[in-house]
């Protein structure tokens, strides 16, 4: 068996996130279904991570273990079908082989999302945006951000019934731009929590509306309880960006 990392992007709109579920469909079993037709053989996908309903990702990485070795022109050759049988929302970018031990998830070193606020409101950032109404504080926002950055224990933002067994994580890039009419805020982490960055932004939109004040913001990560935090912002606004491996992770 070889192992080979799959490079994607795609808009998550129409998807109930990457992970297959009964009754919803998601990029996992649409690529995975894709993949069995045109390799003709049973292909098993495992993602780098979970993305919520409606959130996109610029980049994701998927890997399979293929009894079939696929050589430089043979990968190239399988992007291109894959890309024209997929549907707008997928993009394929690269096939390439991989250690033995790479894993998909478990490698990746640094993750990074990305999430966007339109402050007005734009028919074509529908689906790619939150749209919010009003005064905000971005210098306040990102001084949140800093406090933020001070701590590893993120309970506080965590989905109630996740199953992760622990809720540590280490960021080690927290702020936000503006751009014209768009606010973006980056987050870079070795790993995310369910609905982390979710929750962090609509606590730091709570900050930054005059709804808490910072030393509230303290309180909240200390208390490490979901429900002191802010409510979880809506998913259309959410990208993955990034995702960091080894050098040495191909084969």
């Amino acid at each position: 068996m070889m192992r080979y990392f799959i490079n994607l992007s795609y808009n998550g709109t129409n998807y109930h996130g990457w992970q297959a579920q009964k009754n919803a469909i998601s990029i996992q079993k649409v690529l995975t279904d894709a993949l069995c037709m045109m390799l003709r053989e049973e292909v098993s996908l495992t993602g780098c991570g979970r993305t919520d309903a409606g959130v996109h990702a610029r980049e994701y990485y998927a890997h399979m273990d293929l009894v079939k070795e696929l050589g430089r022109t043979q990968a190239g050759k399988l992007v291109f079908k894959l890309n024209s049988f997929l549907g707008k929302d997928i993009s394929l970018r690269d096939i390439f082989s991989v250690r033995p031990d790479a894993h998909a998830r478990f490698s990746a070193t640094l993750r990074t999302y990305k999430y966007y606020i339109t402050l007005v409101k734009d028919p074509f950032l529908v689906d790619r945006s939150y749209y919010h109404f009003g005064p905000i504080d971005i210098d306040l926002m990102n001084r949140g951000a800093e406090l933020i950055m001070k701590y590893s224990d993120f309970t506080s933002f965590s989905k109630v019934d996740s199953d992760t067994k622990t809720k540590i994580c280490r960021i080690s890039e927290a702020q936000w731009e503006r751009s014209g009419d768009l606010l973006v805020f980056t987050i870079s982490a070795d790993r995310f929590l369910r609905n982390m960055v979710r929750a962090i932004v609509g606590t730091l939109l709570d900050l930054g509306t005059g709804k808490m004040l910072l030393r509230d913001l303290k309180l909240v990560i200390e208390a490490k309880n979901r429900s002191d935090a802010g409510d979880s912002v809506a998913a259309c606004g959410l990208f993955l960006e990034q995702v960091v491996y080894p050098e040495d992770i191909r084969s």
